[in-house]
């Protein structure tokens, strides 16, 4: 099995730029609703300035996934990963959970004054 045939690779990619993303805005609050607090967390938001590109990687990534991972079932030859039906659900669901992280990433800094 392929890496760059099963969209595993891409999935990852947007997963973890996804996490990237968010963790200039999302870390502070959860060290804040774990009961760390201190001035010196207004000092995390080293990642800040790349979060851009982050976020630009994170899309990228995951329209390569999408195009992998919603390809119709006749592209698929017989004994690759995007023929068995159980691993093309589980790789959707994954997708979709990883749009929903990046989706959060994207909004999080908006909706972070709501909650200080």
């Amino acid at each position: 099995m392929s890496n760059s045939k099963s969209g595993r690779v891409p999935l990852a990619a947007g997963g973890i730029a996804g996490l990237l993303a968010s963790a200039c805005c999302l870390g502070p609050l959860v060290l804040v609703a774990l009961g760390v607090s201190g001035a010196w967390m207004g000092n995390l938001t080293a990642l800040e300035p790349y979060r851009p590109i982050f976020i630009g990687v994170a899309l990228v990534a995951m329209f390569f996934a999408w195009r992998r991972i919603f390809r119709p079932v006749e592209q698929c030859q017989t004994g690759e990963v995007c023929a068995v039906p159980r691993v093309r659900t589980a790789y959707k669901v994954i997708f979709w959970a990883v749009t929903a992280l990046i989706l959060v990433a994207l909004l999080f800094p908006y909706a972070l004054p709501l909650f200080y």
